[in-house]
């Protein structure tokens, strides 16, 4: 069906609904007139649809006529009567279903309309806030929650200024320049206020330009917000700053404004500016606060789980599996927030190893451990990640919340099992055969198996990870010796289950202890997960 055919369909289902055709929007969209009508509604409300003719953006939604029971600011409702009804990412439009789609868009609009009129908020649009409120750059590197003055870092780079606002001046430094940001000696008047109301445009004056504009649209919020700011813009003109910066927390998100105090900039509004306070007349910039602090960084992708922030944890192995690990680990936020993350190998980088390793040619004759910190560190330069270039049997590791073997060698395995014994919970990850199979063992009580209470159990034929005797396959020959072979993915399938445990034992998920991935498809799968029992033949838990 030719695009042309495609929208004349449209227009007519649209029609059919009682909608007309008005025109083309001058980028190219077409319009039309109808009523948006809430399910079980009696009556509607005049609306514009916009249809993009190629059907790949949603439609645009607007009110033509504000219903006077709205309050100045409402959820999902901005200024011109713009409606949020679908969070852009969280649907895919078929465009070979231009008609069914498009209603479909139209119905939703219809349903968050009548939560609008009944005074509530749609969950997956709460931020959609942000698409009415956007201004100058400012990261917020903060760990903490206080409250009142706060430290603006300014920085630059090839010209450009951005502002940073830390509670840990050092820590945000080192971001700073992992960006090519050099900080400068200037700095901005902060203050961090909290707030109980979710941020919602007003329908009309929109954006707010003046601090008279911003106290009357906090009115509508949250009154003792508004006092709250108002006293801290008073305060800064007290201290004859050039401008302040006045940051806002609210339940789901952080927004913000900065005010100049340059007279010249001051625009009287009549009867919105108290002419017995110039602050009202200041010009206010809208600021778009972005969070870059440790914390939400790892928080982000799982907001109701528990990060590794906080944690001590050491990984021994920062080979094949132990590189990847480690990168994913910091991801999830360990070595963050007071925690600390120890990577722990005495060996060096070779050419042979690249094939299959998180680091590259760059680190080509580096020790392991120091060169995957130092890639950690210049990726998150806020954790805490030491470097112990040594054999683990020499290592001082100290108290640990989690050891994790990565060396998928067994007789060290053993040993660390032996060296480490519980209280101290211990995962181990490794690789089976040529990239047969991958598999992981938490252990985290005397009373559950170790990793060498599995290898009495795969003498015995138990708890194999493969029906089949594993294949034996070497590569390599003359001076560079015998290896097996499997490639990189092999190790990202490791390190991804070694991840996915971790994570679920810091969120208190310890079973299934053993857990195996098949990689090879020829192979079936001999051991389900489970929680395997302490082996009698072990010499470490058997007695």
């Amino acid at each position: 069906m030719s695009s042309a055919a495609a929208v004349a369909d449209v227009i007519e289902a649209f029609k059919q609904r009682g909608f007309e055709f008005v025109g083309k929007t001058d980028d190219g969209w077409f319009r039309l007139h109808g009523q948006l009508t809430p399910p079980q509604a009696d009556k509607g409300c005049p609306c514009e649809v916009q249809l993009d003719p190629t059907f790949f953006d949603l439609p645009r939604i607007r009110l033509l006529d504000i219903p006077p029971e709205l309050p100045a600011a409402v959820p999902h409702l901005g200024t011109g009567g713009g409606l949020c009804y679908l969070s852009k990412g969280t649907v895919v439009l078929d465009i070979y279903d231009p008609v069914g789609q498009s209603l479909a868009c139209l119905q939703r609009a219809a349903v968050v309309l009548g939560q609008i009129l009944k005074g509530g908020m749609i969950e997956d649009l709460t931020e959609e806030f942000f698409a009415y409120w956007d201004g100058w750059l400012c990261f917020v590197d903060m760990q903490g929650e206080d409250l009142g003055r706060q430290s603006c870092i300014i920085a630059q780079a090839n010209g450009n200024s951005l502002w940073f606002i830390t509670d840990n001046k050092d820590r945000t430094t080192k971001k700073l320049k992992s960006l090519g940001y050099q900080v400068t000696d200037q700095t901005v008047l902060t203050y961090r206020i909290k707030t109980s109301a979710q941020p919602r445009p007003l329908t009309s004056h929109w954006p707010p330009e003046t601090v008279a504009d911003i106290l009357a649209w906090q009115s509508t919020l949250d009154p003792r917000c508004r006092r709250k700011i108002h006293a801290r813009i008073k305060e800064g003109e007290r201290k004859k700053a050039n401008g302040v910066l006045i940051v806002i927390e609210s339940l789901l998100m952080t927004y913000g404004f900065a005010v100049l105090y340059d007279r010249q900039c001051q625009v009287q509004k009549g009867k919105l500016a108290d002419r017995r306070d110039s602050s009202y007349g200041l010009k206010a910039m809208p600021v778009s606060v972005v969070r870059i602090d440790d914390r939400y960084l790892a928080q982000r992708n799982i907001p109701k789980s528990k990060t590794l922030a906080g944690k001590n944890l050491a990984v021994v192995g920062c080979g094949t599996i132990g590189g990847y690990l480690s990168d994913m680990l910091v991801k999830a936020g360990a070595g963050t927030c007071g925690g600390k993350l120890t990577l722990v190998d005495f060996d060096y980088l070779l050419p042979q190893n690249i094939g299959r390793h998180r680091l590259g040619f760059p680190d080509l004759l580096s020790n392991k451990a120091e060169a995957m910190a130092k890639e950690l560190k210049h990726l998150a330069p806020g954790a805490e990640i030491r470097a112990l270039p040594v054999d683990v049997r020499q290592a001082q590791l100290g108290e640990l919340d989690l050891l994790i073997d990565a060396t998928g060698e067994e007789s060290l395995g053993h040993w660390l099992c032996g060296h480490y014994p519980p209280p101290t919970p211990m995962l181990s990850v490794w690789i089976e055969g040529p990239g047969t199979a991958v598999r992981a063992l938490l252990r985290t009580n005397a009373s559950g198996a170790c990793y060498r209470c599995l290898w009495h159990s795969n003498k015995r034929g138990e708890l194999r990870s493969t029906l089949d005797p594993l294949p034996t396959i070497l590569a390599g020959h003359g001076c560079e010796g015998l290896y097996v072979p499997f490639p990189a993915s092999v190790s990202v399938h490791a390190a991804s289950l070694g991840a996915e445990m971790t994570l679920d034992w810091v969120n208190g998920v310890y079973s299934p202890a053993l857990r195996t991935r098949l990689i090879d498809r020829a192979q079936q799968l001999a051991t389900p997960d489970c929680d395997p029992p302490l082996d009698r033949e072990c010499p470490l838990c058997g007695s």
